[in-house]
């Protein structure tokens, strides 16, 4: 969810989702390599290393961080994956395109992710430069590659194999592409409810290609309140409601999205798998409580 100062989500509204699952995916991840694929929510620098209009890499982004700097995350400060590592006891992967990752430092894993990317090749093209999925995924193969010169080809199996993978995909298929423009292509093309079954069916192929290249313990997290970010609300919410057709895209995507994760025969595991209750409510409580995040 990403544009030049406009349509930029929170993430904090997932992060409390992931520090509760963060106790349970931690036993089972301690000393194993981490990677990271997908959009904004995930992306800790990739695309300061490219041409693209979606970046975050001047103020405000990284003021509450400990060198008050942007770093390339789209927050405040830690993102995601930054707090994975940290309860896994490692440290932070590093952007895929940095020139720092190298040697030794890529046995600790690798973040992909690029700001802007969705599910569909057609999404974000306004950004024009950006990792999009199937490029992070060649990228991993390579990375593989460079590895396997390190440690071997086998230790390097074992390497991803055993490693913890968060993928985040699904937010920008609306925001930066069915919902872009009035009468979009993609909306033209597809009824809200079809547009979603098409997304979850290409979202398959995704996770399907990852487990090809070695992927066995993967963390699928849904979309957030889309129709509740700040943008939305500044241009659509007269009385600060959330955005009533955003919304029930998430409400469609994410049930979608958990139904399929649940019943693949692949090791996926949906985030709100771990709670009580379901993750959506927790993203609302935080939306209509704010307290509980400042």
């Amino acid at each position: 969810m990403e544009e030049n100062n406009k349509r930029v989500v929170s993430s904090k509204s997932i992060f409390l989702c992931l520090l509760i699952t963060l106790s349970i995916v931690a036993p089972q991840a301690e000393a194993r390599a981490f990677f990271v694929f997908g959009d904004s929510l995930v992306d800790n620098g990739n695309n300061n290393y490219l041409a693209t209009t979606a970046r975050a890499d001047s103020y405000p982004y990284g003021i509450d961080s400990a060198s008050h700097r942007a770093s390339g995350r789209f927050s405040n400060g830690l993102n995601m994956p930054d707090l994975i590592s940290e309860k896994i006891g490692s440290e932070p992967t590093l952007p895929y395109l940095s020139p720092a990752l190298d040697g030794e430092r890529l046995l600790v894993g690798a973040n992909f992710a690029s700001a802007g990317i969705g599910i569909l090749n057609d999404t974000g093209i306004q950004f024009i430069n950006i990792i999009r999925i199937t490029e992070q995924l060649a990228y991993f193969k390579q990375y593989q590659q460079r590895v396997s010169a390190l440690i071997g080809e086998e230790q390097t199996q074992n390497l991803v194999n055993q490693a913890l993978v968060l993928i985040t995909l699904g937010g920008n298929d609306f925001v930066n592409n069915y919902y872009l423009v009035p009468f979009s292509a993609r909306s033209r093309e597809y009824a809200l409810p079809d547009y979603v079954v098409f997304l979850i069916s290409e979202y398959r192929k995704i996770l399907a290609n990852l487990y090809e290249l070695g992927a066995r313990r993967v963390l699928v997290t849904g979309t957030g309140p889309l129709g509740c970010v700040p943008a939305e609300l500044a241009m659509h919410s007269q009385n600060g409601e959330c955005a009533t057709e955003l919304q029930r895209a998430v409400n469609l995507f994410n049930p979608n999205l958990f139904n399929y994760c649940k019943n693949s025969t692949l090791k996926l595991v949906p985030m709100s798998s771990f709670l009580q209750t379901p993750s959506q409510c927790i993203w609302i409580s935080l939306v209509t409580h704010k307290h509980m995040i400042d």
